[in-house]
């Protein structure tokens, strides 16, 4: 299998996003998966935090990469001892948190080609099966990309008016870039909420299916995304839902 793209998006902040991306990095990784996530999210980046790495330096990341200081393969940590992880192999490419490196990015912005082409020498140089890319909320050029290069597509919203408009102009979009695979993950589903109704009218609603849903959960309100829960407590509903989104993209 050559190494596939899985992007996992959302139109607004604050729905779980890259806790979603770095749990499902990890559990392809512990089913023996070479697995890359990155953090392409340069505005507003932290899912390194969720690695545990949010206080150390780290020499390389994905804005080094694109100012072209260095290699895409030097920005990508190699996190497989750290966190514990086995049969598989789990790499972390960060985004700059130093505000002069964001506001560097904002100002000056990247060539979107670069970006483009470190995707695939990373799969390459990295032997992945899995790259998984945080995107930045919303529409952008690089949120385009990441849809455009995407082999699945995963839309994460909440039962949320805006983030279901946002999810429907998020898929008309995907569809015209024709990405081969679009599932929805509705997260932070309040109890009052029964699956089945959800589904139905999501599904029904979009023209999608939902790949899982799952549920306003106090041990992820605790953890407050200080490490990869399906590592600390792999029978959680949470890291079950994460099972799921791995055999869709299997």
């Amino acid at each position: 299998m050559t190494g596939r793209i899985i992007s996992i998006h959302s139109f607004r902040g604050g729905t779980g996003k890259s806790n979603i991306a770095a749990n499902l990095a990890a559990t392809a990784a512990l089913a023996g998966k070479r697995v890359a996530v990155m953090d392409t999210d340069m505005a507003s980046p932290g899912i390194h935090v969720i690695f545990g790495m949010g206080r150390k330096k780290m020499k390389y990341t994905l804005n080094d990469y694109l100012r072209g200081d260095c290699d895409i393969g030097q920005t990508a940590i190699d996190m497989t001892e750290k966190l514990g992880i086995k049969p598989g192999k789990l790499f972390l490419i960060p985004s700059s948190m130093t505000a002069t490196d964001i506001t560097r990015i904002l100002r000056e912005g990247y060539e979107i080609s670069d970006l483009r082409n470190g995707f695939n020498d990373v799969i390459k140089q990295k032997d992945l099966d899995y790259l998984i890319i945080d995107t930045h909320p919303g529409l952008d050029r690089e949120t385009l990309l990441s849809m455009a290069t995407a082999d699945y597509l995963y839309v994460v919203a909440r039962i949320d008016e805006q983030d279901l408009l946002g999810t429907a102009a998020t898929l008309s979009v995907a569809r015209k870039l024709q990405v081969p695979e679009i599932r929805i993950i509705i997260n932070k589903k309040p109890s009052i909420y029964e699956d089945k109704a959800i589904i139905k009218e999501v599904e029904t609603k979009f023209k999608a299916r939902v790949a899982t849903i799952i549920p306003l959960l106090p041990l992820l309100i605790e953890v407050g995304s200080r490490y990869i829960v399906t590592l600390r407590h792999p029978e959680s509903e949470f890291a079950k839902s994460m099972t799921d989104l791995f055999k869709v993209m299997s």
